[in-house]
């Protein structure tokens, strides 16, 4: 097992191998530091909050219905702040249009709100969504929120979409509204083939603070 950097740290000051400019700083402090900014992490791409958002989504964790069509999407993740905390008070909304494109302005099918875990931690069931006219690419919409952090609105996308012709980082821009390649995400297919099988997709929350 690899030694914590702040164990060498503080090893290394215990044996005289490293010093501190003018003693200012304890070597802790360093390691503190360091340790910190090892955790940091980058604040999640924004992206258009788009035309179909709904306020009072219902709060499920399960959008697809036993008979949907469309192949079972899982999506989960954590959501963090900057400083690499996990953010339980989180509440994340999410929308998508189903299967075929469409999106339920009507009521509330593929919508949700949901919050995370005690461990920062979501997770929702779908299908993947379809694509429609005035959009390119497959997608599902975030509008995530926790006090004392800017809220973000951004976009999942599917590294296995047949816009991007197998090769997400050179056709990424065949849908103009994507504003980063951290958004298209990697899908792995888990299950039985001849019983049930998902697709299963990886999407962490970063927000920054306020």
């Amino acid at each position: 097992m690899e030694m914590k950097r702040r164990e060498l740290l503080e090893k290394c000051a215990a044996l005289g191998a490293m010093t501190i400019a003018g003693g200012a700083m304890p070597i802790v402090a360093v390691a503190r530091a360091w340790d910190d900014a090892e955790k940091r992490k980058t604040p999640t791409p924004w992206c258009e909050l788009g035309p179909f958002y709904k306020r009072d989504a219902p709060h499920t964790t399960m959008l697809r219905g036993a008979n949907d069509s469309g192949m079972p999407l899982a999506v989960a993740g954590t959501v963090y702040s900057v400083n690499g905390n996990i953010l339980q008070d989180a509440t994340l909304e999410i929308w998508q249009t189903d299967n075929a494109g469409h999106y339920d302005n009507q009521g509330y099918l593929y919508r949700a709100i949901m919050k995370p875990d005690g461990k920062g931690g979501y997770a929702f069931e779908s299908v993947l969504p379809g694509h429609y006219p005035a959009r390119v690419a497959q997608h599902v919409h975030y509008l995530v929120t926790a006090p004392g952090h800017k809220p973000i609105t951004t976009q999942l996308y599917f590294a296995t979409d047949p816009v991007f012709q197998g090769d997400p980082d050179k056709n990424m821009k065949a849908d103009p509204l994507i504003t980063s390649r951290e958004l298209i995400r990697a899908v792995v297919i888990k299950g039985d083939p001849g019983t049930h099988i998902v697709a299963a997709v990886n999407f962490d929350i970063v927000l920054e603070k306020a």
